[in-house]
């Protein structure tokens, strides 16, 4: 896929891997529409990259909010060709404890943002890009979600979590089946420990500590980095249905 004049939706695209995504394909010269829920960093960040970028506030577990996320993207210049969500939220939790069972809103809130948010990006991105002209290679999209190494690595208290990220991982390959006579891909990349808002509030002596677990490089992983294999994925036709980690070699303890 040509990012170059395309139009891209970036879910959760106003910070963290969301937002170097938009940077990166922005500069790549793609038409970019930031969907987020925070509307002073998503405002912002369109202001910044101009006119070629526009912002809409987007709730990803809302289907019309998502749906109108899409149609502006599928109005932007060059349609809608290529979607990459970023939304999520992370909760810390065990099963069960001396302090009793985990409690239900919390797990139910992280599938809800995570899971399910991203299937609807999906499907409803995807059910644009199905009336795209195809390319001349009859492609007519690219879907990237993001999961984490957490879906095959979950640590204590993460269950909530890898739960969630676990079945973006399961949908991949049968989403990319679904959407394969539509000329469609669908990939995922799942990202090992990120220096993101997500660890913000750490000292920096923490942050270290976490980049010293990953075997090469160790430290931790840049979002430049994140988005610099999301061009690649989108550039290169012969990824499909696959769960690609990013993540230094890392494989996480227990705890």
């Amino acid at each position: 896929m040509q990012i170059q004049g395309s139009g891209a939706l970036i879910a959760g695209g106003a910070s963290g891997l969301g937002e170097a995504t938009t940077r990166a394909l922005h500069a790549a010269g793609a038409h970019v529409m930031i969907a987020d829920l925070n509307e002073e960093k998503g405002t912002a960040l369109a202001s910044e990259l101009g006119t070629a970028a526009q912002f809409v506030r987007t709730d990803v577990t809302d289907a019309d909010q998502v749906q109108d996320a899409v149609d502006a993207a599928a109005a932007l210049p060059g349609g809608l060709k290529i979607s990459v969500c970023c939304a999520g939220v992370g909760w810390a939790e065990k099963t069960a404890g001396k302090r009793g069972a985990h409690t239900l809103q919390p797990f139910e809130t992280v599938i809800r943002i995570n899971l399910i948010g991203t299937f609807n990006v999906l499907r409803l991105a995807s059910a644009a890009m199905v009336a795209n002209e195809p390319g001349d290679s009859g492609e007519r999209g690219v879907c990237i979600n993001t999961a984490s190494i957490a879906a095959f690595d979950g640590q204590v208290g993460q269950v909530a979590y890898s739960a969630s990220k676990g079945g973006i991982v399961g949908m991949t390959l049968p989403a990319a089946r679904d959407l394969a006579n539509n000329g469609i891909r669908v990939c995922t990349i799942a990202p090992g420990t990120f220096d993101t808002p997500l660890l913000a509030a750490l000292p920096q002596e923490n942050k270290d500590a976490l980049g010293k677990q990953i075997p090469f490089p160790s430290r931790l992983g840049r979002p430049a980095e994140f988005a610099a294999l999301a061009q690649h994925i989108i550039e290169n036709e012969m990824l499909n249905g696959e769960v690609i980690r990013l993540d230094g070699a890392l494989r996480m303890a227990p705890r």
